[in-house]
């Protein structure tokens, strides 16, 4: 008789738990019992530590743009090129970051992009040579560009009720890594003697420490959860274990909503990275000083710090995402005007409005997680929007570039800038529409 009691409260306490909203942080997708926390709490490390790797490879390079480009000789063009290697090298690897994650695990990939990451940085100052410069950092954009994928369906797939508040974390820890980068690479170099070569080479040891979280889950494979349910014996599986059946297949190229996405994210990123890779310059050339220009750019991308923690909870409550796109592309259009007319007087007013436009990117993954059903349709969109996207975006700081040169102003530069902020505007409200992958792309 007692027996059978603690076996009914046992099933009573269970279905209460089941029912009861946030009894756990994580649920796994297969319907198993949660994972244990420290999994769960090192999962979530992992991924505030991968993001914030995510862009210094970029700004710190942004903010000794000058000095790299006298130590290399790069003309003004090649240093357009430099800028616009971050959105090839994100379409080029980017698309082969869902296949990779089926056949070693979403947790392998990462902890090898981490590694990638660690040692493009560490070598590309002392390779020598433009060529070889731009070598090494493709080196780490590849393991940033994997990164950049599989974080959306990391999201979804660990923490299928908290897709809004866990894409903020992650923006907000990615915006505070790549304001770090752009505001302290020009002080730490100075403290290093001057040494460009050894201010850009500092960031390997972020890369190396985020590579430490990432190896509990390396051995995870296919696509079952980091937070799948121990076996029977109660010890870890080390072979795969099925994954719960997922939909067929999506024709993704077939979906309107994907498509918007991608443009819309390819637009953004093209916004992202001239403002990564020249807006140091821009405010250099106005008579700002090297330290104060690094500073500026460094207010930018800090105002996604509490913005892409904001943003994205906001647009997960909506049901269509156009007002914050509309918002976030009239803060754009004002800097740039700010910086075509008084790019000096009103230098921390127009980086703030630049920075509030450039939370643009929290909102587009947003997007992502929200415009389809399933982790595989998550995966599948993440894919292809990003490494469509980021495609549309590699003409953009590379046009930049060879604008400035020819021109000898940025006049023609941030009319550029300013223009493609329309199209990025339309297109972001087509694609905030309530509506999924999944409607329009399944096959028949």
């Amino acid at each position: 008789m007692m027996g059978l009691m603690a076996r009914e409260e046992t099933r009573t306490l269970t279905s209460t738990t089941a029912r009861t909203p946030g009894a756990s942080a994580v649920r796994s997708p297969s319907g198993g019992a949660p994972p244990r926390t420290w999994r769960t709490r090192l999962l979530v490390v992992g991924i505030v530590l991968a993001a914030v790797n995510l862009r210094p490879a970029i700004t710190s390079a942004g903010a000794l743009l000058e000095e790299v480009r006298d130590g290399l000789g790069m003309s003004g063009t090649v240093a357009g090129l430099l800028t616009s290697v971050p959105p090839l090298c994100f379409a080029v690897f980017g698309v082969t970051a869902p296949r990779l994650a089926r056949r070693f695990g979403a947790g392998a990939v990462v902890c090898a992009g981490m590694a990638a990451i660690g040692t493009g940085l560490l070598i590309r100052p002392y390779v020598g040579g433009t060529a070889a410069f731009l070598a090494t950092t493709a080196l780490a954009l590849m393991g940033i560009a994997v990164s950049n994928v599989l974080m959306p369906v990391i999201v979804k797939r660990w923490f299928p009720d908290r897709v809004g508040s866990m894409t903020g974390l992650y923006s907000m820890a990615l915006a505070l890594g790549t304001a770090t980068a752009a505001a302290v690479t020009v002080p730490v170099t100075d403290a290093l003697g001057g040494d460009w070569r050894s201010g850009l080479a500092v960031w390997a040891g972020l890369a190396a420490a985020a590579v430490l979280p990432w190896l509990a889950f390396a051995r995870e494979r296919g696509t079952t959860p980091a937070g799948r349910p121990p076996a029977p014996d109660g010890k870890e599986p080390t072979h795969e274990v099925p994954a719960p059946a997922e939909a067929p297949a999506l024709r993704i190229t077939r979906s309107r909503t994907a498509w918007a996405l991608a443009v819309f994210f390819g637009l953004q990123a093209t916004a992202a990275y001239i403002t990564m890779g020249w807006m140091a310059q821009i405010y250099r050339d106005a008579g700002v000083p090297a330290g104060t220009a690094g500073l500026l750019l460094a207010a930018t991308m800090v105002m996604g710090v509490p913005l892409a923690f904001v943003i994205p909870r906001l647009a997960a409550r909506l049901p269509h995402q156009g007002p914050i796109v509309v918002a976030l592309g009239v803060s754009g259009l004002a800097g740039y005007a700010g910086l075509y007319f008084a790019p000096a007087a009103g230098a921390w007013l127009w980086a703030v409005l630049l920075g509030i436009a450039n939370c643009a990117f929290p909102l587009a993954l947003t997007m992502v997680g929200m415009r389809a059903r399933t982790s595989g349709g998550v995966a599948q969109l993440s894919a292809f929007a990003q490494s469509t996207g980021y495609l549309i975006s590699i003409p953009g700081p590379l046009l930049v570039g060879v604008l400035y040169q020819h021109s000898g102003g940025w006049g023609l530069p941030l009319a550029l800038m300013a223009g493609l902020m329309i199209p990025q505007t339309v297109i972001g409200v087509l694609a905030g529409r309530n509506r999924t992958v999944e409607d329009e792309a399944t096959p028949a």
